[in-house]
């Protein structure tokens, strides 16, 4: 194969100088010059296409270059491997601030996203309890709370707009929190019922036995002139009875936590905690008492 590769290099040598010669010295006119090199270029081409004898010289011509090819290339080489692994100090701290700020902003829309789904939570529970009450009812949220440690009121975003008026009970989703005391267009404030001004009927749920229940500045109930004698026990569960047609007949309003007596008088002391969540609901649902939705479903407008 050596030989064979040595025989084809003679020849293109032999080729080249039989071709200067004829170029450069004197000879025919330039004209037929130019046309027998066309004819030979044409039949070395025509040779090489149908027999391929310019292939070993070819293959042999590419390998010798090969390793030139590579030289030329290696700057290029060089400045892509060195771009990819060597990087300046501030690209580094550009991509650590971008970075950290992209945390960031995932960690806030994840708090987002667990916030809405307690909302979810929040209006799904609002939504069986207007379901099982059956009286027409319209969802409103709390906008502020009295800093006021003694005055237990909040403000709600539905007002005369929405048809809103004094007196109209508010409850959330496990039980009565109070009643409309101030409206306005868009608003109106609400007592809550452990407001020490807030009072409303209750009943025992196990027996009936009526009383009032009233708020303190504990943040409890008390129930109001109900004799020694009386059956309510600890764990009773205390709901709104439905005398003065303020309150609807049958919501939760408390749980009894103490019964104790005095000697010193006639009455019992019953101290009640609210069912309604008053320290953590965001929404609320504002009812019409014995207002019934033909259709059966509340007003979420």
């Amino acid at each position: 194969m050596f030989l064979s590769w040595q025989c084809a290099w003679r020849y293109l040598k032999i080729l080249r100088y039989s071709v200067i010669k004829l170029i450069f010295t004197e000879g025919p006119a330039l004209l037929l010059r130019l046309i027998a090199l066309l004819m030979l270029a044409i039949g070395m081409m025509l040779l090489d296409s149908n027999f391929g004898y310019l292939d070993p010289v070819r293959a042999r011509i590419g390998l010798l270059l090969t390793p030139l090819e590579q030289f030329v290339a290696l700057p290029a080489t060089v400045h892509e491997w060195s771009s990819d692994k060597f990087v300046t100090r501030y690209q580094l701290q550009s991509a650590n601030e971008r970075l950290r700020e992209e945390a960031l902003i995932l960690r806030t829309q994840n708090q987002k996203i667990a916030s809405l789904e307690s909302e979810n939570i929040r209006l799904r529970q609002l939504l069986k309890s207007s379901q099982r009450a059956g009286e027409k009812v319209l969802v409103a949220e709390i906008l502020t709370i009295s800093p006021d440690p003694l005055i237990h009121e909040v403000t709600i975003n539905k007002g005369e707009s929405e048809g809103v008026y004094l007196g109209q009970p508010i409850v959330d989703a496990y039980g009565v929190m109070g009643q409309v005391v101030r409206v306005t267009a868009y608003t109106a404030r609400a007592l809550l019922v452990t407001d020490s001004n807030h009072a409303l009927p209750v009943q025992v749920n196990r027996n009936g036995v009526r009383a009032i229940a009233a708020g303190s500045d504990a943040g409890n109930l008390l129930l109001q002139y109900v004799p020694q004698t009386a059956d309510i026990k600890k764990g009773d569960l205390l709901v709104s009875s439905g005398l003065g047609q303020r309150f609807p007949v049958g919501y939760p309003v408390a749980e009894v936590v103490e019964v104790s007596s005095s000697p010193e008088s006639p009455y019992a002391k019953i101290v009640a905690t609210p069912k309604a969540d008053l320290n953590r609901s965001r929404e609320v649902l504002l009812v019409w008492p014995g207002y019934r939705d033909s259709s059966g479903t509340a007003d979420e407008s």
